[in-house]
């Protein structure tokens, strides 16, 4: 066994992102020593990437709005397939962490008599997002990280933990490596928060960055804990079609809530086609076409343009099947003819800036191409509620890599409320719990670590094997196509054979050079994570004969309302993935009452 760093602390943060640095910051408030370790840079993180705002009922718009509608939307958005009790801390929580952010110094936009403005989303009845123009997640960032540097919380950049140690049932640490230099780094603790994010790399066409290779899933399962509803993953409607190298880069929501509209090759605006039932039920007497709007039965007027994700999807999807999209395979957003150039410059100026220095395109004269983007799991690890601790005592997560909150579908805005909601539970939860632990200290042996050292050098080991990137091509492909946006039976069966075939590959992988920056050993790790949690999507998606939300099959294109009371509950046995369906937890008579108003 080589020589290794160890670290001793209360609570190890695992990510960087809004979740990890509000969870860190809880744990550390609370009295606990805390350390954060992030795969990349402090402040690169996929929140960055949520740029439209953050969904709180504060009320600044529309004095109508509360907890209560944010709660019955959030639900209504995830077809009722959410955990309710998530649910409800989500929107009884928000507004008091949105105002915590101001007051750490988060800049946000205001209103006239400066308030903090808001703006419409989709699924979202009331104008609700905390925004800071089309920056948002950037300033969250910004924020949170400034004050955790400020608290003296230990960061470790740029290092990658691939094994959790457990001392009996519990949590007892991680093991690591610097990706710098290769070397071994060992952390005790009794608690661990998992804020790692999500699975997009496993996808072909994904806005999610080069970390997003489901490292906490997989960490997770690994663990013993368990994973939910996976099958849900949201493609985003509207990421970067051309060029070539930027396929899949996010346009945010915020151009369709600031008026932007959607438009297949013809010209012709598609989106009245696809106003499900649901939402024609929701509105008035009469949807009024002619100016673009329709009023819902609160006189909110709202484009069909800011549906909940998963319908506008599926409708960008069908009008390209049918072949009216674009010359690259995607549809046309265009807020050009909608609003003047001044407007869109400071409402957007991140996009105005992100397409005309990628594809060229000056998006206050032209139209932009766009097309769904594989963006979030709904999925995830399965938590408690209230503390956010997994079934492994001592194992917390939150955000993106947290399942039960959004249900079925995400809807837009809610991921960074989520993140701080949920980051500050985990951590506090988290630090109660090490304290609880020290009656009853948890060890890491020179045995875990050894073999945690083997399996991480394993591919150096291997003469001729697989190269990982070509592996990961391969898998790529496979979700793609055959685990995408619409899905079948026969597709996903052959999608699980193609996954065992690449995990078997992956088990001989070779990688050469030196530790040091290697890309290709950093990726060989990654890898397995992907396979593994890549076999949860499609096993899950294979089991749930239906359509809801985020998840679409062509063989079963109706919803059915039996399985709106079930969830599919993954967990590892050795290198297997077992199955099992647990009822949903039944909402209270209370909240239930939400859904009968008008």
């Amino acid at each position: 066994m080589t020589e290794y760093e160890r670290h001793s602390y209360d609570v190890i943060v695992v990510g960087a992102g809004g979740a990890g640095l509000r969870a860190a910051i809880a744990a550390h408030d609370a009295g606990a020593k805390t350390a954060i370790v992030c795969k990349s840079l402090l402040g690169k993180a996929h929140t960055v990437m949520a740029e439209g705002g953050a969904a709180a009922a504060m009320g600044n718009l529309w004095p109508e709005d509360n907890w209560k509608v944010h709660f019955r939307d959030t639900m209504r958005g995830g077809k009722m397939l959410n955990n309710w009790r998530m649910a409800q801390l989500h929107a009884q929580e928000a507004p008091d962490r949105v105002l915590e952010l101001e007051e750490w110094g988060a800049l946000f936009d205001r209103t006239a008599d400066g308030l903090i403005s808001q703006r419409d989303f989709g699924g979202h009845r009331y104008a609700r997002l905390a925004h800071v123009g089309d920056r948002t997640g950037l300033e969250m960032i910004r924020t949170l990280q400034q004050r955790a540097v400020a608290l003296g919380i230990d960061v470790f950049m740029e290092c990658t933990i691939t094994d959790l140690f457990k001392d009996g049932d519990r949590i007892s640490g991680a093991f690591g490596y610097w990706r710098e230099n290769g070397k071994f780094i060992v952390f005790e603790a009794p608690s661990i928060v998992l804020a790692t994010g999500g699975i997009g790399k496993s996808f072909r066409v994904t806005s999610n960055s080069w970390e997003y290779t489901g490292d906490g899933h997989a960490l997770a399962l690994r663990a013993g804990a368990t994973l939910v509803n996976m099958e849900f993953v949201q493609f985003h409607p509207t990421g970067m079609v051309w060029p070539p190298s930027v396929r899949g880069i996010l346009v945010t929501e915020s151009v369709r809530g600031d008026g932007g509209i959607l438009k297949n090759s013809e010209g012709r605006r598609f989106m009245f086609d696809y106003i499900p039932e649901f939402f024609k039920a929701e509105t008035a007497d009469t949807i009024e076409e002619a100016d673009g709007w329709y009023t819902d039965k609160t006189n909110n007027r709202r484009p069909p343009e800011l549906l909940p994700r998963d319908e506008v999807a599926r409708a960008i999807n069908s009008e390209i099947k049918a072949g009216r999209g674009s010359p690259h395979g995607g549809i046309f957003l265009d807020i050009a003819s909608r609003r003047d150039p001044e407007f869109i410059m400071r409402r957007l100026p991140s996009m105005y800036h992100q397409f005309k220095e990628l594809a060229d395109v000056d998006i206050t004269r032209e139209a932009m191409e766009i097309g769904p983007t594989c963006h979030y799991v709904m999925g995830g690890v399965e938590v408690e509620p209230d503390t956010a601790m997994s079934l492994v005592p001592g194992l917390y997560a939150a955000g993106e890599v947290a399942g039960g909150m959004h249900g079925a579908n995400r809807l837009g805005g809610n991921s960074l409320s989520d993140l701080l909601v949920f980051g500050r539970r985990a951590g506090l939860n988290a630090a109660y719990y090490a304290v609880r632990s020290k009656s009853a200290p948890v060890t890491v042996t020179e045995e875990e670590i050894t073999a945690a050292e083997a399996d991480a050098v394993a591919p150096f080991a291997e003469d001729g094997g697989e190269n990982p990137y070509s592996v990961q091509s391969d898998l790529q492909d496979v979700m793609h196509t055959l685990v995408g946006i619409i899905r079948t039976e026969a597709e996903l069966e052959q999608a699980l054979v193609d996954i065992a075939a690449l995990r078997d590959r992956a088990a001989k992988l070779t990688v050469t050079g030196g530790p040091e920056y290697n890309p290709g050993w950093n990726l060989a790790i990654d890898l397995h994570n992907m396979l593994q949690v890549s076999e949860c999507i499609a096993r899950a998606a294979l089991e749930r004969t239906e359509s809801r939300g985020g998840h679409t099959r062509d063989d079963f294109p109706m919803t059915d309302q039996s399985w709106g009371r079930k969830n599919i509950i993954l967990k590892a046995i050795g290198d297997k993935i077992d199955l099992s369906i647990q009822p949903l937890p039944v909402m209270p008579d209370e909240l239930q009452t939400f859904f009968e108003e008008k």
